[in-house]
């Protein structure tokens, strides 16, 4: 067994893109189907009144209203693996560095987003427990069991890092204030710390400042779209989805006043239809907050709104990932950066020696998140094959090798200087 799902026959998307990058007209979704009564809300999974057994696999099919958070979360299968509550081994990893602990309701999750496997829409063509998101499984664990584990591992845990990452769902602020306070009941976080990947729509000012107060280290809002029109196409009504612009941005802002400086930041998906200028602004508005980026190359997630659609192109992808890591980290502001008629980077703003030193190090090309325990630009949360596939990676789980970086530079078309 294998942290990410076997690959498919590689397949033509069914809208085909002449472009180096994915512009706004070709990334349109679908449009979200009606789903039949009797499968609403969980109704099928609600009334089979079965009791779970310990850890869950996805296409179990054992059907339980009972598992639902805060008695279970989900995780990563690459986190289930490290954990040891599953076996399997990782291409190339050792293991993931960060414990990503999922709410879980039998009803699911309430929102639609075009680009995700967990959307309300899927409710008739899969069970939510069984759903892949971020391109593998995520194991139902029982929470208890998991405190456990990591407890009797303490400072010795392979987890560099434990994010809670919320669901919209009712349930969903009080059970992540359960799940934090019976975390940090049993493991200091001082050993091992908290970010919470929050979910503003059901949030107020005043839910921040609890999860801080709780022991939360790190806060972090999912905008994912870059732009405010992408958002309301992929995330609000465009999808009948119940997210809007404004609200995420009421609680990042709060989460700054609240959690501080590099206490907090945004997620965001490259190649939905945003220019790159239009995401290195974002970027720099972000860090100008005193915030971080961190960032996901979109991948046609099966089941969602947004299957049928291209992959980043990797240059595209490339050519963002190299430039969010300079604003971010090497304080390189996107004014000073050049872009071309299609929004496109055409110069970083470096001299070419310290561009290519930072291309060497290879850091800028790796999973970006909250940080672990190796540096501050080298995240805990890696993420493995999240967002691609592992013979084509997008964002490395590990340090690139030479080989990697010969790769790299083919995609940013930067040849190594003599």
């Amino acid at each position: 067994m294998s942290c990410y799902r076997p690959e498919a026959p590689v397949m033509s998307p069914a809208v085909a893109n002449p472009h180096d990058h994915n512009p706004f007209a070709l990334m349109q979704p679908r449009v979200p189907v009606v789903t039949p009564k009797e499968a609403r809300n969980g109704a099928r999974v609600i009334a089979n009144d079965v009791a779970p057994q310990g850890v869950y696999l996805p296409d179990y099919n054992v059907l339980t209203p009972y598992m639902r958070s805060p008695e279970y979360v989900q995780m990563s299968t690459a986190a289930a693996i490290t954990l040891g509550v599953t076996p399997g081994r990782m291409y190339r990893c050792e293991c993931t560095r960060c414990l990503n602990l999922l709410l879980t309701y039998p009803e699911g999750c309430r929102a639609n987003c075009a680009y995700c496997g967990l959307a309300r829409h899927r409710e008739a063509e899969r069970d939510y427990a069984d759903r892949n998101f971020i391109r593998v499984d995520w194991p139902a664990v029982p929470l208890e069991k998991t405190i456990d584990i990591v407890a009797r591992d303490g400072a010795a845990s392979p987890f560099h890092r434990m994010c809670i990452s919320m669901i919209t769902h009712p349930r969903s602020d009080a059970d992540t204030r359960t799940v934090l306070e019976r975390w940090t009941a049993r493991i200091d976080p001082s050993v091992i710390p908290i970010s919470i990947l929050s979910n503003p729509t059901t949030m107020t000012r005043e839910d921040v400042k609890r999860l801080r107060d709780l022991g939360a280290d790190i806060f972090t809002v999912a905008l994912d779209a870059a732009t405010p029109e992408l958002f309301e196409r992929t995330r609000g009504k465009g999808v009948q989805s119940p997210h809007s612009w404004a609200k995420y941005w009421e609680i990042l802002h709060a989460a700054r006043d609240i959690f501080g400086p590099q206490k907090f930041g945004a997620h965001i998906i490259i190649g939905m239809g945003e220019t790159e200028a239009e995401a290195l602004a974002l970027v720099q508005q972000i860090v100008d907050l005193g915030g971080h980026s961190h960032m996901f190359c979109f991948f046609p997630e099966k089941g969602s709104l947004m299957d049928h659609l291209p992959a980043t192109p990797r240059d595209q992808w490339r050519r963002v990932q190299l430039a969010r890591y300079l604003i971010d980290y090497r304080d390189v502001r996107v004014e000073q950066m050049r872009f071309d008629g299609e929004g496109r980077v055409i110069d970083y703003g470096l001299p070419p020696g310290e561009l290519d030193a930072i291309i060497d190090a290879g850091v800028a090309f790796r999973t970006s998140g909250c940080p672990g325990k190796v540096a501050e630009d080298v995240s805990a949360c890696d993420r493995p094959y999240g967002d691609s596939p592992p013979s084509n990676i997008a964002s490395y789980p590990f340090a690139p090798a030479k080989r990697d970086l010969v790769k790299i530079r083919r995609d940013l078309r930067i040849a190594k200087r003599k």
